[in-house]
């Protein structure tokens, strides 16, 4: 059983989709007007994790993740650079989408913004007449948020004359808290014909459009960082719901916390800004992600190297004890039975795999998760690899292959060149053997070259009492 925090309710619920075995997932994706930073690796990380959790539970997910490619901040950021808006969205959804390659992150659909205008229009069409929209006499259409009863309790924040939404339209709306659905087109910016005169979308119908398209008008998880609970995703909930005179449209709402450095919100107005371009240069994006996951998504990261540093200790240790793993089972084969101690270190490994399920069924804890990750490991080195079972080998990469399938960051299958039909790999055992044998010869300074210059090559040999076993380096 899963259960997740839900932002609607306020409390940890049991998961239950409206479909057997089958979720609808909707996150909300990125405005391309600047580079892509770590504040969003962190919320797009945290819900990959869990997609690929529900996946390995069994289910089947469908997540749709949008571009919001025309936007306020997209044309003001065109104007400063000079270049036409489009051209600035693109350049930057390249980054995007090339950063969620390193990250490993596959989303089934990217709808964008600009793709689906005419969708957008019967949409605000459709709220016009059921009374929940009207048309100002500019040309604008706003939502009349006093029509949809309840308002504010994904936020926790009602409506009231006190607060506003847009303020530079505030002298053609009839509430200062109704918001836009399409803004009239002013001098020297980009728009599209509709039934109330040339215009574009405003911010929020975007998703509810264009989540409902391809996810139908009720939606298993929506998710994104906590700083869209509101105005956005309050004001998708009033005009979906509305629209589909459907509660819940959304089952749980799911919010990732904010990326701090030195305890202040990571963003673009702050100016404090690590991009992804830059921190993936310096630690690699598998780092990234197991440093996502070890603090909560519910709760603020801080961004420090030392953790990151640590993340790549741990790393290497995956990666290492995964090539071990594999050169055991490779050399040794399978036992057909285990002495006691065989079967204590067998039935700790199936336990670091039952802490690790049952810490991401309490509200995806990742924390905990890896916490029985590191006691995986632990066994690994302590146990596993000095007893040099097969079987017990080939149990231990069972589990860190699947802990893996969620985690995904171990280095994934490389077709290796073959040399005049050599496998490298066999050239690699003939030089352990040259230097096993000059060590057998106390000939300590070549065998130490030898050594040293594997190292370099990104091969690491780990002397054992009576072999060497022999690791790539990340």
């Amino acid at each position: 059983m899963l259960r997740l925090y839900n932002t609607l309710t306020k409390r940890v619920e049991e998961f239950v989709p409206s479909s057997r075995g089958y979720v609808k997932a909707y996150f909300c994706g990125p405005t391309p007007y600047d580079y892509f930073h770590l504040g969003h690796a962190r919320a797009y990380v945290s819900f990959d994790i869990l997609k690929r959790f529900l996946m390995v539970k069994g289910y089947n997910v469908i997540h749709v993740q949008n571009i919001t490619d025309i936007d306020d901040k997209i044309i003001n950021r065109s104007r400063e650079l000079g270049i036409s808006w489009r051209e600035l969205a693109d350049i930057y959804t390249k980054d995007y989408l090339d950063a969620m390659r390193l990250l490993r992150i596959s989303i089934d659909l990217h709808p964008r913004v600009t793709d689906h205008i005419s969708d957008i229009i019967t949409f605000i069409q459709g709220l016009i007449e059921k009374g929940h929209a009207y048309v100002a006499e500019s040309g604008s259409v706003y939502f009349d948020v006093s029509t949809y009863h309840d308002y504010g309790r994904l936020s926790g924040r009602g409506y009231s004359e006190e607060w506003r939404q847009e303020e530079e339209y505030l002298a053609e709306k009839r509430n200062p808290y109704d918001f836009a659905l399409w803004k009239a087109a002013k001098p020297g910016e980009p728009y599209w014909d509709s039934p109330w005169g040339r215009g574009r979308p405003g911010w929020h119908i975007e998703c509810s459009v264009m989540s409902s398209k391809y996810l139908g008008n009720e939606i298993d998880i929506h998710g994104g960082g906590q700083d869209l609970i509101f105005p956005h995703h309050e004001n998708e909930r009033a005009q979906s719901e509305a629209y589909f005179g459907k509660s819940p449209w959304v089952r749980y709402w799911f919010h990732v916390g904010y990326l701090t450095i030195s305890g202040e919100k990571m963003s673009k107005s702050l100016g404090n800004i690590v991009t992804f371009k830059e921190a993936s240069s310096k630690w690699g994006a598998e780092v990234i992600r197991l440093w996502i996951a070890s603090a909560s998504y519910r709760k603020s990261l801080d961004y420090k190297e030392e953790a990151l540093e640590q993340a790549r200790i741990i790393y290497r240790r995956m990666v290492e004890a995964h090539q071990l793993l594999r050169s055991i089972v490779r050399e040794k084969g399978i036992e057909h039975s285990l002495g006691e101690k065989d079967i204590e270190v067998w039935m700790g490994l199936s336990r670091t795999w039952e802490g690790f399920l049952t810490a991401l069924e309490d509200d995806l804890d990742t924390p905990r998760a890896m916490a029985s990750l590191h006691e995986l490991l632990s066994i690994i080195y302590s146990n596993v690899i000095r007893r040099d079972s097969g079987s017990l080998a080939l149990k231990a990469l069972s589990v860190l292959e699947t802990m893996d399938k969620i985690l995904d960051v171990l280095p994934k299958p490389e077709q290796r060149p073959v040399l005049a039909n050599i496998d490298p790999e066999d050239l690699v055992k003939l030089l352990v053997e040259v230097r096993q044998r000059l060590r057998q010869k106390k000939m300590y300074e070549e065998s130490d070259w030898i050594r040293e210059q594997m190292m370099r090559l990104g091969i690491k040999l780990l002397d054992e009492k009576d072999k060497t076993r022999w690791v790539y380096t990340s």
